[in-house]
């Protein structure tokens, strides 16, 4: 008796949407189907293995690199596939999810890249997912203009040659879809977002020049990468591609893949476009990973922690050798800054740091950098522009001098700062404001003049945690203050009295700041730290 055939991908609880057939096609759904019983499994297991690790880290307090992979780092024979012509000069990048208006913008607006976001930067409602994709797939053929209903303006693409290369970031392993299900499980969110996009746009890209081009985030292993890997490599299989035809850049944004560079890019070597360091996430997983770790791993506030920090450093430092070393593409953090269009002061003195931070990366060997909006664009240019003049990048320039000991990734304590009462006062604010938005739907949210994401939220939410856990003591009007439950929901709730107050009742009743207000001060003071918040914000979002 022959076994009965798996049941076909199902869409649930889900409002229909304009256009929608053309991105939810019989053939694009059979496809992620595929996929996800071919790699769910595995990526069940990667899961599971991550908490293993964690354990151990509680247990020991450290990390080291892998002495299993030891070959693969001192073999100085292998480099990732030469980089395609698209891909070569990667000087500046612009971030931001793939709304209409956005993916217009994003690609005409002069930088060389755009990661276009189904990440942190996108709140995952299926409106999201799917006109997202129905997005790109617009842009890619040319038939998206976009007016804005409230000023009129109207936007449309310049031509080809004047538009940037995309770059699509998948969700990351942890998260599902909830609206399509596979044998009565959901499909995970990044399998959704690759295969929808691989599916319908990776032949096309690739007669236009271009290819499948993908940021991979979140990722804490080199068997992780291995996992994505094969995933390419079964792609490419299905629909006929050829085979090293999709590229994929890594950010490094885990405290444990600082540890595996090497083995990540050599996993993905056939499909390796190079690595990105990832400011916001990086320091949230080393508050995941070392919370009880004791008072050594306690961060300053999230400000005070520049790239310029010892533990930074050496962070960014071995990403330029470890890429550099492999042929690969090294590429900075992101410059958050969003101009002000009423205090002209703040904007010089904003631009300023944004050009002496774009500046060092160029001068630390970097061959592009992040920007999350079109304004910052000349100003990233002109810093890479100046050490790099005609040449598209710098992977010629070794950084043999940099030597990084597996104790000097973890080394917060090296840094002379510590948390303050206004750091904490601030994490409440921008964590209430954050979630509030992406409860709405938005992931990608300005708030006091900066670009915020989902990784702003997490390491909001995971220094609250930690400060209230190590019992951190601030000096506030001339006396010590201790940080407690008690004390941040007190600031909480001056903060919704405030947003009311600036919102008007109106406006505040409309939105979700109740809800907001909850969830954060849930993942904030719970005893069980949650892994990551969009967890069970995703459990709370309408869509």
């Amino acid at each position: 008796m022959s076994a009965p055939a798996s049941s076909p991908l199902a869409i649930v609880d889900a409002e229909p949407l304009p256009r929608q057939d053309e991105v939810l096609t019989e053939a694009a759904l059979a496809f992620v189907a595929e996929l996800h019983r071919r790699f769910t499994p595995r990526r069940d297991e990667l899961l599971a293995r991550r908490g293993e690790r964690r354990a151990e880290i509680a247990r020991t307090s450290t990390l080291d690199f892998l002495p299993e992979t030891a070959a693969v780092r001192a073999d100085d024979t292998w480099r990732v596939a030469p980089s395609p012509a698209a891909l070569d000069d990667r000087r500046v990048e612009i971030t931001g999810p793939t709304d209409r208006k956005m993916t217009i913008n994003a690609l005409n607006s002069g930088a060389r890249v755009w990661l276009a976001d189904f990440e942190d930067a996108s709140a995952p409602t299926w409106e999201n997912v799917v006109l997202g994709q129905l997005n790109l797939m617009d842009a890619y053929r040319r038939r998206i203009d976009f007016t804005d209903p409230r000023t009129g303006k109207s936007y449309a693409l310049k031509d080809a040659a004047e538009l940037a290369t995309v770059v699509m970031r998948p969700r990351g392993w942890h998260l599902a879809e909830r609206h399509l299900v596979v044998d009565g499980e959901p499909v995970p969110g990044a399998l959704v977002d690759f295969g929808l996009y691989f599916f319908h746009n990776a032949g096309l890209l690739t007669e236009l020049g271009k290819g499948p081009y993908f940021y991979l985030p979140k990722t804490e292993s080199h068997l992780e990468a291995r996992l994505w890997n094969d995933i390419f490599v079964f792609a490419q299989e299905y629909l006929g591609i050829p085979q090293g035809t999709v590229r994929a850049t890594v950010l490094i944004e885990t405290i444990t893949a600082a540890y595996e560079m090497e083995e990540i890019l050599y996993e993905l070597r056939d499909h390796a476009s190079g690595l990105n360091a990832g400011r916001w996430d990086y320091l949230f997983s080393i508050v995941k990973n070392f919370r009880d770790g004791g008072a050594k791993f306690v961060l300053p506030d999230r400000n005070a922690v520049t790239m310029t920090a010892p533990f930074m450093r050496a962070y960014t430092e071995l990403l330029v050798r470890t890429c550099h070393k492999r042929g690969a593409h090294a590429i900075g953090g992101m410059a958050a800054f969003i101009p002000s269009r009423h205090d002209a002061e703040v904007n010089k003195v904003a631009f300023e740091k944004v050009r002496a931070d774009k500046d060092r990366e160029a001068a630390d060997g970097f061959d592009g950098s992040w920007v999350a909006h079109p304004d910052l664009v000349p100003i990233a240019m002109a810093s890479f522009d100046a050490v790099l003049g005609e040449r598209p990048n710098q992977k010629d320039r070794l950084r043999e001098d940099v030597s990084v000991a597996a104790g000097d990734l973890i080394a917060v304590d090296s840094l002379d700062a510590r948390p303050t009462y206004e750091g904490l006062r601030n994490a409440v604010q921008v964590g209430i404001r954050y979630i509030e938005a992406w409860l709405r739907g938005l992931g990608a949210v300005a708030i006091f003049n900066l670009m915020e994401d989902a990784a702003t939220a997490e390491i909001s939410r995971s220094q609250i945690w930690q400060w209230i856990n190590a019992g951190v003591e601030f000096e506030h009007d001339g006396r010590t203050v201790r940080a407690t439950p008690e004390l941040a929901r007190a600031l909480a709730a001056e903060e919704l009295t405030a947003i009311r107050a600036e919102t008007g009742e109106e406006a505040f009743a409309a939105g979700r700041w109740q809800q907001a207000h909850d969830l954060l001060l849930t993942v904030a003071l719970d005893e069980d730290y949650a892994d990551f918040l969009t967890l069970p914000a995703y459990e709370q979002l309408r869509g």
